[in-house]
């Protein structure tokens, strides 16, 4: 069946693309859906609403540490005040006047072990690999994903958002070429996605209750993305590795339905909560289906197929951001343009 997408909004947003293909979205529990995108060396941030409504102005921007490093999952603060940056070597909070409000300093990202460093502490070295780290919705700890300072073992930690000071720490079984956290919208667990390149994915759910660190190992196969949470769900949807599958999840791990795409297609990464009811995901072609690619509706209990959708030029492809509100975004490259959708009736 083919559902009609219909444009609710568009506004030219020049680097948008790493908003629905990337980590550049944050979304807050019950609080502001934000773009961080870089660009001149500052991190802009933008509040969507804001955006669609025609303030086309950065709410507030950050100057980026460490030039030359591009890499890390970084975040901001519920309340604006200050970002955090995931860096090769440091965790380091920067406020909007573009002070160091504190930095927590980690192990070396860096490939080769035991190199040495030469010049500024900071100077970057060879590699992509990386960590990330998130403000919790309460404002009061960043979590980060970090490499130890003496053993070079991968870490989870929970710091003081005032200080930086480290709380806890959890020691993972990982070998990290990039991670990313995601907030369960409770405003109680969080969740980190650890990609180790063909070696797999790996994924873990923590809380914080203010004196103790509890975790939960989800890695029934080590080849789970983290994809989306709403309020609506418990727990969370994942995309298999290669996208042969997704995977709605209660929040111990326990898979509660499960979306195989048709044919020779396969699923991207793009997928998520449309609302409480509905997800939306993206398919790529096979090599026996080159009309596979697409984007589909899907039941979000049952994670049944509802249909294709159709835009007023087509049938689309490419990456999309459900935003959980019953809209999602595209981008396109070629005006640098975002598009915000809802379906229209079948």
């Amino acid at each position: 069946m083919s559902i009609t997408a219909q444009l609710r909004d568009s506004v030219r947003l020049p680097g948008g693309d790493s908003l629905v293909n990337g980590f550049a979205f944050e979304g807050r529990c019950g609080g502001a859906r934000r773009a961080l995108l870089r660009g001149g060396g500052r991190l802009e941030v933008y509040d969507l609403d804001r955006l669609f409504a025609g303030e086309a102005e950065a709410d507030a921007g950050f100057a980026v540490p460490w030039p030359g490093w591009e890499h890390g999952g970084h975040s901001v603060s519920p309340d604006g005040a200050f970002a955090v940056f995931s860096g090769q070597r440091a965790v380091r909070a920067v406020g909007v006047g573009g002070e160091t409000l504190w930095e927590y300093r980690h192990g070396c990202w860096g490939p080769e072990l035991g190199h040495p460093h030469s010049g500024d502490e900071q100077e970057v070295c060879r590699g992509l690999e990386h960590g990330s780290c998130r403000v919790s919705d309460d404002g009061r700890v960043v979590w980060a994903h970090v490499v130890g300072d003496e053993d070079c073992l991968e870490y989870w930690v929970v710091l003081d958002a005032a200080d930086g000071r480290e709380l806890a720490r959890l020691p993972l079984d990982s070998a990290a070429a990039g991670s990313h956290h995601l907030s369960h919208p409770d405003g109680i667990h969080m969740g980190l996605s650890i990609g180790m390149g063909q070696d797999g994915i790996l994924l873990h759910r923590a809380r914080w209750d203010g004196e103790r660190l509890t975790a939960w190992d989800l890695n029934e196969t080590m080849d789970r993305i983290l994809a989306d949470v709403h309020p609506g769900h418990r727990g969370y949807l994942t995309v298999e590795h290669y996208g042969a599958d997704l995977r709605l999840h209660a929040l111990d791990g326990d898979a509660l339905a499960t979306a195989v795409p048709e044919a020779e297609a396969c699923w991207d990464y793009g997928c998520g909560f449309v609302d409480a009811g509905t997800v939306i995901a993206s398919t790529v072609d096979g090599a026996e289906d080159p009309d596979g690619a697409g984007h589909w509706l899907l039941d979000a209990r049952s994670l049944e197929v509802r249909g294709q959708l159709t835009y007023p030029d087509g049938p689309a492809t490419g990456y999309v951001r459900p935003l959980g509100d019953g809209t999602w975004l595209t981008y396109d490259g070629r005006t640098g343009t975002l598009d915000r959708w809802s379906a229209g009736i079948p």
